[in-house]
């Protein structure tokens, strides 16, 4: 047995001889090792909280936040990345999700990719990477060579960078300024790290990329303010939020929408202000922070 292999390669005691277990018990002993990795992701919240206040710097300087990895981690990146669009209304192009062998390895696995170190400074050099941007490596071992090549290059161009991995010591830790380790331990099917590793980096993305949203004003309470109404369900979402804040009838937010074209912030803040659209439109655009136009506006 080598013991330089790391956890996330180990067998996992608590699952041998899965194979002669019944349907019910493997799922038990499955849903017993995820129920770990909330709180494995607990213990690494200070790391998390260091690159929200990071990620917060670089999107207010401009910046934008690239998520690369390869396999399950860069298919995590693309899940989360893409999604911030519809959900906070956010520009595309802000988030970047890179997966070592492009876009054929979300839909196909292409384990050899995930090697070639000096491609990830080339997949890097195609976005016109620079020194406002933060750059963060995914990789369950920490070591993952074509992560390295993009932290590497990173710190070449003069980014911040950041690493979250599954691992106590990653081999990529001197590459980056903030580390999150969240050691989920050896996975129910060694080696498998889709499963309680890619799970963990989701939460941490999930939880760091809502944090960033939230601190960035596209949120007033707990809804999103900032949604893009892109189709009936969203439309009907939108509808529900102007209720929720204003108090109005659906109706009355329905034509509040129409008319401030489907814009949230600006219908929410006609209704409480009682402000025109266009005088709602100008505060919204010197201050995106919903509560804080309110209080512009002595709503």
């Amino acid at each position: 047995m080598n013991e330089n292999r790391p956890i996330t390669e180990m067998r996992n005691p608590k699952s041998q001889g899965i194979d002669r277990k019944s349907i019910g018990e493997i799922l038990r002993i499955i849903n017993e090792e995820d129920a770990l990795v909330a709180l494995a992701v607990r213990e690494a919240l200070p790391q998390i909280e260091k690159l929200c206040q990071i990620c917060l710097e670089t999107l207010k300087s401009d910046g934008r936040v690239f998520y690369v990895g390869a396999g399950t981690s860069g298919r995590m990146a693309f899940i989360d990345a893409v999604e911030l669009v519809p959900t906070y209304g956010l520009p595309e192009g802000v988030f970047v999700p890179i997966i070592a062998g492009g876009l054929e390895a979300l839909h196909r696995s292409i384990e050899g990719v995930e090697d070639l170190a000096e491609q990830a400074s080339k997949d890097l050099s195609s976005h016109n990477l620079c020194s406002k941007d933060l750059v963060i490596g995914i990789a369950a071992s920490g070591s993952t060579p074509y992560v390295g090549g993009a932290l590497t290059y990173a710190k070449q161009v003069g980014c911040k960078t950041a690493l979250i991995c599954n691992v106590n010591k990653p081999s990529l830790a001197h590459l980056a300024d903030v580390v999150v380790s969240v050691v989920t331990g050896p996975e129910v099917i060694a080696g498998s790290t889709r499963m309680k590793a890619g799970t963990a980096q989701k939460m941490v993305l999930n939880m760091l990329s809502t944090t960033v949203m939230i601190k960035l004003g596209k949120v007033y309470d707990n809804l999103m303010v900032d949604v893009l109404v892109l189709n009936d369900k969203l439309k009907s979402r939108a509808v529900n939020i102007v209720t929720e804040l204003t108090n109005v009838d659906e109706e009355t937010a329905k034509i509040v929408l129409e008319k401030a074209n489907y814009n949230v912030k600006l219908a929410v803040l006609h209704v409480i202000t009682k402000r025109s659209l266009e005088e709602c439109q100008k505060v919204l655009n010197m201050e995106p922070n919903l509560r804080n136009a309110i209080a512009m506006l002595g709503g």
